[in-house]
């Protein structure tokens, strides 16, 4: 019985270390891709500014 636990713990143990760098990388990317897509609508004025 404690055999299986462990078993288990394993199997879950390796599918959080596989779901977290996933869900990391995902997020990430969303929000970059956002603030790149809003800054080339609305440029910053850092990047551009008034003359």
């Amino acid at each position: 019985m404690q055999q299986q636990n462990k078993e288990k713990q394993k199997v879950y143990f390796l599918r959080y270390l596989s779901l977290a760098p996933v869900l990391a990388v995902v997020s990430i990317s969303v929000a970059f891709s956002t603030w790149a897509i809003f800054n080339y609508f609305i440029p910053d004025l850092l990047f551009h500014p008034l003359p």
